[in-house]
């Protein structure tokens, strides 16, 4: 990179941000999959840390989400899902995160024979140990699996009952592109009821009117990837309107075949019609970058300067769920890194 592109580098670096996009069982690296397929007696079919990287070519979102769930079966024991959600937030503050909200996909798990309270319990462990630790706040967002059953999310919602107040929010996520948003309105309804806020996948595979159901049916709080607004005016007007923020996940889109190039991503267009879009890592494990790599590249691909930059972390602390005081702290933490970064 030229000198500029060093300053630019470490400015990104040192920025501090939000992430609002994170699923953590996508950031399972490698070696961690290995080491927990050994500590519960389990087999992989694949017989070395590189044969198991080389998978990593997708086509699309579905051939991901096949090798997504196949690694997540290593996860068994609370200690797993503590060590999974440790080792991201540590990679997390390393980047100068100073929150992040994690997607989680209870069906998973529990469709295997582990119990919701033991997932919840591991992970919400670490989630403590982080605070302490590095001072980075976290959240929790229960997903459901938009290729199953609508009445099978119901279900386990009201089987999440007893443990909602560990939540922050419901999602919606898995395979876009043949299941639309519109049959998981009764759960997004009950989650509201609860109090709970709420997000879901659309826009990414899937057109334009997925977006639409997501913010009509759903009533959702953030629109998770968002691409394809571009494509609809109406919906690009009525998203500036309300200042939706889009959890927009650059080098997922670009694994999963959504784009063709970084230089293709529709984030700087989206930004400059005011569109309150977010820098976000999705499965970085699988897609070769956390929330720091997706900054850089795009950057570098789309021109970024630090204005935009600022912006972006700017937009992410907005759209968080938390309360009001600790967002104005976080924005006076970034105000103040921007008068003084280098």
């Amino acid at each position: 990179m030229t000198s500029g592109g060093v300053v630019l580098e470490q400015f990104i670096r040192g920025l501090p941000k939000a992430e609002l996009h994170i699923h953590i069982e996508g950031s399972l690296e490698p070696e961690l999959l290995f080491q927990l397929a050994e500590r519960n007696g389990q087999r992989l079919r694949f017989d070395s840390i590189d044969a198991l990287r080389a998978a990593y070519r997708f086509e699309d979102l579905q051939g991901f989400l096949d090798l997504y769930y196949e690694g997540m079966a290593v996860l068994q024991a609370e200690q797993d899902y503590y060590d999974l959600t440790i080792a991201y937030l540590k990679r997390a503050h390393d980047d100068c995160v100073l929150h992040a909200e994690l997607f989680f996909d209870p069906q998973a798990h529990i469709a295997r024979g582990v119990e919701l309270a033991v997932v919840v319990a591991g992970i919400r462990g670490a989630m403590a140990e982080a605070q302490r630790c590095w001072g980075i706040s976290s959240g929790l967002i229960f997903s459901f699996l938009r290729h199953l059953p609508a009445s099978e999310a119901e279900a386990v919602f009201e089987q999440a009952r007893p443990l909602l107040d560990q939540f922050v929010a419901v999602g919606l996520d898995s395979s876009e592109r043949d299941y639309p948003p519109q049959p998981f309105a009764e759960a997004y309804r009950r989650a509201r009821s609860c109090g709970l806020r709420s997000v879901a996948h659309a826009g990414e595979e899937g057109p334009p009117e997925f977006v639409w159901q997501a913010l009509r049916l759903l009533q959702v709080d953030r629109i998770d990837h968002g691409n394809r607004a571009l494509e609809d005016s109406e919906l690009m007007a009525e998203l500036v309107r309300r200042q939706v923020p889009l959890t927009m996940c650059p080098l997922s889109n670009l694994r999963l075949g959504v784009i063709d190039s970084l230089e293709q991503h529709p984030l700087r267009e989206l930004l400059a019609q005011g569109i309150k879009a977010t820098i976000n890592s999705d499965d970085p494990a699988y897609f070769g970058g956390y929330i720091n790599d997706n900054y850089l590249q795009t950057a570098k691909a789309l021109g970024l300067d630090r204005l935009q930059l600022v912006k972006l972390a700017r937009n992410s602390f907005e759209g968080a769920f938390a309360r009001p005081e600790q967002i104005r702290q976080w924005l006076l933490q970034l105000d103040h890194y921007v008068v003084t970064a280098v």
